[in-house]
């Protein structure tokens, strides 16, 4: 994928006013929160989302070690395209839902170290996305992580943690990765920002891979 530009996910969308505004400007993905966050949101809701959002941006549900039957009945319904999960899920945990259903998985890896990152990414999904670690956490914090700690892979990758349109193009030169998702950098009060949001995607879309 070097070479092609970057993905786009906007994470966390709780209202029809946050769908108006990436219906806008287009990320590839976004994200609904099933997780216990302040960003949570229903089943209901988020099919309701779904159907307001623009067929040409794919939903992406967020889980923290979720019942993996959730899961498959969110996927076979339509209301979400990718799974990404962000919690313990362990290497059966994830062959139990690749058999249940074709939706492409996203692994979330907490960066602690590149020893870390390589052992865990045997484990990983179709995709995997580097996050920020803190303690006690499975994202979400908006903090930053030293990219230097990203090991050598061959496996397009997400990365997280603390962006913003002040820092992303530095983290996108820096480690280049396929995807970039963010969700507070883009959040004013808590709430997504749509200037915020114009700028992010507008600045990533704006650069080009070398």
């Amino acid at each position: 994928m070097r070479g092609s530009m970057t993905k786009i996910k906007i994470c966390g969308l709780q209202t029809i006013k946050d769908v108006e505004v990436v219906n806008r400007y287009s990320p590839d993905y976004v994200g609904f929160v099933f997780a216990n966050s302040r960003r949570k949101i229903s089943e209901d809701w988020a099919r309701s989302l779904k159907e307001a959002l623009d067929s040409n941006i794919k939903t992406v549900g967020v889980f923290v070690n979720e019942p993996i039957l959730n899961i498959i009945k969110l996927c076979h319904e339509g209301i979400i395209d990718l799974v990404q999960l962000h919690g313990d899920e362990d290497e059966n945990y994830i062959f139990k839902l690749k058999m249940s259903t074709d939706n492409q998985i996203i692994k979330a890896i907490h960066v602690q170290s590149k020893e870390q990152v390589a052992k865990e990414i045997p484990l990983a999904g179709d995709y995997i996305l580097l996050d920020t670690y803190v303690k006690g956490s499975y994202g979400g914090t908006g903090l930053t992580f030293n990219q230097d700690l990203i090991p050598d892979m061959d496996r397009d990758f997400f990365l997280a943690g603390g962006l913003n349109q002040d820092n992303v193009l530095d983290a996108i030169k820096r480690s280049k990765p396929y995807g970039v998702d963010v969700s507070s950098g883009v959040e004013t009060d808590g709430r997504k920002d749509e200037r915020k949001i114009r700028e992010f995607i507008s600045k990533v879309r704006n650069y080009k891979l070398t």
